[in-house]
Parts: structure tokens; C-alpha cells; sequence
């Protein structure tokens, strides 16, 4: 199991801090954009809620000039010698209670019979926008300066029997109405700069978020680190597979595609897949579901045998997912027979040279004993047993291979102090191939390691060992049986498992299960059946037809 904690995630490059990171300049850019939207809406706010207060109170000037022009008494005041001191003491108190800052009524002359400020009475109209109401019958909001500066006046003319009379002009200075927009647009710009605080402080903390959900790594680490993972992936000969919780593929090297789809298509195409929807022989139960994961196991992909390794993801105890990983089990065979045949060549080679090692000190010790003679004696007895074995051998096999296996093994045992003999009847001429032989070679060499392994707690008088080899008829058999204490008959197929082993010790259970499998492998079959000696006794058979390009030698 992987289990991942942030503090596992390093910045890869050991580099100095940099100057403007993406914390900052994601603060800077939120900041700034925040700035912008809320400087034109402001702007927009603030001009919109002038331009709807100069329209609500020209609205309301012209309302009140309308209802100023619509009094009976107003109207028959025109007719008076002296209409101001009638007009004016009706226009003071309904300037008050509307709070308009100015009421004038004035005649077709722009006379004026009503104003604020007394001393006007009597002048004439200042602002020349009166025109439309005199003349044409207008009621409508302008803005002029008049006698108490620039202000916003509606104007609305008086009627007396249907002819116009006068006109009424009800206004707000312009500096009133400025000074209630800067007090609306004060609270705006107060309320604006709180909101753009607030934003502020949001874009840090989503700043501060994103940067610790990129376990504090600038976009330029991530696609250096994103470019250094494609690369390693490609570049890997074993096919990675990463699933989600939900069985969904993540990640897949090239190698996994061409060691698992017979279509070689783009890795996209697999991506964002389940993985039963473009290979349902895998098993999601055990992919995604056991904790402790799975080690080597076989698993059948066309025609190769594939081993598969899967790891599951934790992140802060939070199951993320697997990763499997897929190795070809022929290419991992492949490399065994050459480690085996690499072993059985050392082995043979040790025995050799310890026993010959031992037979120099032994001359050399009885030489120094002046025993010439019985050196002598020696020296032509192990002669001749070498030209016996050598010679017994290249007339009972053909292959040189096999012969230097089972001459090896006979140094071996002999140094071991284990009787090993071939039976006279032994006969092996047919031609052996290349896949033949590396099978034979390993099984040979397996088989007889485990029988001096049986016998060597043996006394020294019934450690013995007998190998029979035949190649008559259609088939190529090898017997090696032992005098060892045997394996039960309820074991016989357990003992080819791969993992078991009835020795104790770690890395084993490995040479009988590959035995049988090489064999296999050729058409052939290993056996195991009770020994005459009294231990076990293991038989391979080979037809010979399996052999690729292989030929008897009559």
C-alpha cells in the first residue's frame, strides 16, 4: 500500500524562492480584476443615480408646477390691479410644504408675481426658457440660471378661460441636487470599498487554497513534473495501469497497451474508460478491493501469461485508487533458464575444482609420506574412473550439454560423499533442440540438487542416487529416483505448486514448479512416483515429435 501525506510532495528543483509566486499572482490578478468591476460599476451607479435623481425631481417640480397652475385663485389673480398680493401669499406656504427651492409666477411679460425673495417681485423672469409654456402651451422640465444661479425648473403655463395668462416655475437649485447625489454616491463608494475588501480577502484565501491543493508548486514545477512522469512511464517496459475507486483508467504507459489490447490505439481512447469495458478479464474485486493488494499474480492475456502487481493509493487515509503493474512472464523465464544454466555451470565448476583441490592435498600429503606407489595407484584410479564417466557418457549421449550436466552432478555427489550411478541401459541419441534442451537442462539439474538434498542427512553408506535415461520408442524419459525418506502420496500434486516446499527456508518452492512448467512447455510431462531406493522418485517425459526441427540419430 502507498500511503501519501503532503509533506511527501518536495519542491523538485532546490531552487530559491520565487520572486512573484502563484499565490501572489493570483491575489494581484483577482485583486485588480475586482478593483476594475467595482471602479465601473461604481462609476455606472454613481452616474445612474444622478441622472434618476435630476429625473425624479424634475418630476417633481413639474408635478408641483402643475398643481400650482391648476388654482382657481391663481388664475383669476391675473386679473386683479395688482395680482402679487394675491399670488404671493398663496404660493409661500405650498413652497414650504413641497420643499421646492423656488415658486415663481410670472405674466405673458415674464413679470413676476410670486418669488421667494421679495424684492424680485415685480422684475422680470431671468433664464429665457419660458417661451414654450407662453407661447406654445408647454409643460416641461429645463435646466437655465436664473436670479438664485443654475437650477432644475419645470415649467407649466396658467390658463384663465382657456387663454393662457402666465406661467409657473417650481425649481431645485443645481447645487441642492448635487449635494444629495454626492451624499447617495458616499454611501455607494462606502458600501463598494467594503465589498471590494471582502473580495480581496476571498481571493487570498482561494489563493491561498489553490496553492496548498498544489502542494505549494508553481506552474512551471508542475509541467516540469508532469513532463518528467510521461517521460519516465513511456521509457518503462513494464505496462503501468492507474484505476480510480470506481475502476475508472487514469494513467496507462505505451508498453501496458501493447501488452494488454490486441488494438493498439491512443492512449486517450483508453483513458477516462473502465477498465472492464475494454478488457473485462480483469477482476475489480481484487484490482480495487483487497487491502493488502496482490503480488505476482498470473493472469492469462491472449496468449501470454502475465504477472500483475497492484498497489493501493492512500492519500491522508482516503482511498485514491491502484496502481498495477504488468510484467510478461516469458521475458521473466527467459532470464531464469539463463540464471539457471549460469548456476548449474558454477556448481559443476565448484565441485569440480573443490574435489580436485582435495585430491591435490591428499597426493601432496602422501608424497610427503614417501608413499609413491600408492600415489601412483591413485592417480591412475581417478584416471581411469574420469575416462570411464567421460567415456560412459559420450557413448550413452549425444548432446554435449546434457553430458556436461550429468558429469558435473557426478563430481558433485562424489564430493558429497553420495553414490551416484547411471543405469547401464541408459541410452540418449536422439538430437535434442535448443528449447529441448534448455527444459532437460533445467529439470536435470533441478531434480538432482532435491535428490542430494534428500539423501545428504543420510548415513554415508545409503546416500544413493539413480538416474535412467531412454530414448527408445516415441517418447524421451529421464528417471531419478533416491534413497531419501520419500514424500507422501498426498503430496504429490502439492509438490508441484509453485511456493511450496516441504523445506523450511525462504525462496523456495520455485524449482519443481518451473521444472514442470519448462517441460510442459515442450509438449512434455514430469511425474512423480515411488523409488526402488526406497525416497522418490521424479520422471520427465518428452516425445520427441514436440521438438522443433529435432531428429533421431540411428
Amino acid at each position: 500500500m502507498i500511503n501519501f501525506q503532503k509533506s511527501d510532495i518536495k519542491n523538485p528543483h532546490n531552487k530559491p524562492t520565487i520572486v512573484i509566486n502563484l499565490k501572489m499572482k493570483m491575489i494581484l490578478l483577482i485583486g485588480i480584476l475586482i478593483i476594475a468591476v467595482v471602479l465601473v460599476m461604481g462609476l455606472f451607479i454613481g452616474y445612474f443615480m444622478s441622472d434618476t435623481l435630476e429625473t425624479q425631481m424634475g418630476e417633481r417640480a413639474l408635478s408641483v408646477a402643475e398643481s400650482v397652475a391648476r388654482i382657481p385663485e391663481l388664475a383669476n389673480a391675473f386679473e386683479d390691479d395688482d395680482p402679487a398680493s394675491i399670488i404671493d401669499p398663496i404660493i409661500a406656504p405650498i413652497q414650504e410644504a413641497t420643499g421646492a427651492q423656488f415658486i415663481v409666477i410670472g405674466n405673458m411679460e415674464e413679470i413676476r408675481y410670486a418669488h421667494p425673495k421679495a424684492d424680485h417681485i415685480g422684475r422680470k423672469m431671468i433664464g429665457e426658457d419660458n417661451k414654450r409654456a407662453l407661447i406654445y402651451g408647454e409643460s416641461y422640465v429645463s435646466k437655465a440660471v436664473g436670479s438664485l444661479g443654475s437650477s432644475l425648473r419645470a415649467k407649466v403655463p396658467v390658463y384663465l378661460e382657456g387663454n393662457i395668462v402666465g406661467v409657473v416655475s417650481v425649481g431645485f437649485l443645481a447645487d441642492n441636487i448635487h449635494s444629495i447625489s454626492r451624499k447617495y454616491n458616499h454611501h455607494l463608494w462606502l458600501v463598494l470599498t467594503l465589498i471590494t475588501g471582502v473580495a480581496i480577502f476571498g481571493a487570498v484565501i482561494i489563493a491561498s487554497y489553490i496553492k496548498k491543493v498544489l502542494f505549494g508548486m508553481e506552474p512551471e514545477e508542475i509541467s516540469h513534473l508532469l513532463f518528467q512522469k510521461e517521460t519516465i512511464l513511456q521509457s518503462t517496459h513494464e505496462g503501468i495501469v492507474a484505476l480510480n475507486p470506481n475502476g475508472m483508467i487514469t494513467m496507462m504507459n505505451s508498453a501496458a497497451q501493447r501488452l494488454l489490447f490486441e488494438r493498439q490505439l491512443a492512449s486517450d481512447y483508453y483513458v477516462g474508460k473502465m477498465i472492464q469495458e475494454v478488457s473485462p478479464i480483469f477482476h475489480l474485486s481484487e484490482l480495487l478491493t483487497d487491502v493488502n493488494g496482490l503480488s505476482d499474480k498470473e493472469i492469462l492475456i491472449g496468449k501470454n501469461i502475465v504477472y500483475v502487481n497492484t498497489v493501493p493509493i492512500y492519500f491522508e487515509q482516503t482511498f485514491m485508487g491502484t496502481v498495477s503493474t504488468f510484467r510478461n512472464k516469458t521475458e521473466i523465464e527467459l532470464l531464469t533458464k539463463e540464471l539457471t544454466r549460469v548456476k548449474l555451470y558454477a556448481d559443476v565448476l565448484r565441485a569440480q575444482t573443490h574435489e580436485f583441490s582435495n585430491k591435490l592435498y591428499m597426493i601432496l600429503g602422501s608424497l610427503q609420506l614417501g608413499k609413491k606407489e600408492e600415489v601412483i595407484d591413485y592417480i591412475q584410479k581417478e584416471s581411469n574412473l574420469q575416462k570411464n564417466w567421460i567415456r560412459v557418457l559420450i557413448g550413452k549421449v549425444s548432446d554435449s550439454l546434457i553430458s556436461g550436466i550429468l558429469l558435473g552432478k557426478l563430481n558433485q555427489a562424489n564430493e558429497s560423499g553420495i553414490e551416484l550411478t547411471i543405469h547401464p541401459d541408459s541410452v540418449l541419441k536422439t538430437h535434442i533442440s535448443e528449447k529441448m534442451g534448455e527444459a532437460l537442462l533445467t529439470g536435470i539439474g533441478n531434480l538432482i540438487d532435491n535428490a542430494m538434498d534428500a539423501v545428504k542427512m543420510k548415513p554415508v553408506s545409503h546416500r544413493k542416487i539413480s538416474i535412467f535415461f531412454t530414448d527408445i520408442g516415441d517418447e524421451i524419459i529421464f528417471e531419478i529416483e533416491d534413497s531419501g525418506d520419500g514424500i507422501h502420496i498426498d503430496l504429490f500434486r502439492k509438490i508441484f505448486e509453485q511456493g511450496y516446499s516441504s523445506k523450511s527456508g525462504m525462496n523456495r518452492g520455485f524449482g519443481l514448479a518451473l521444472t514442470k512448467r519448462q517441460i510442459a512447455e515442450v509438449g512434455g510431462a514430469l511425474y512423480l512416483e515411488e523409488s526402488e531406493l526406497g525416497g522418490a522418485c521424479f520422471v520427465i517425459s518428452i516425445p520427441k515429435h514436440a521438438q522443433e526441427g529435432g531428429q533421431e540419430n540411428e
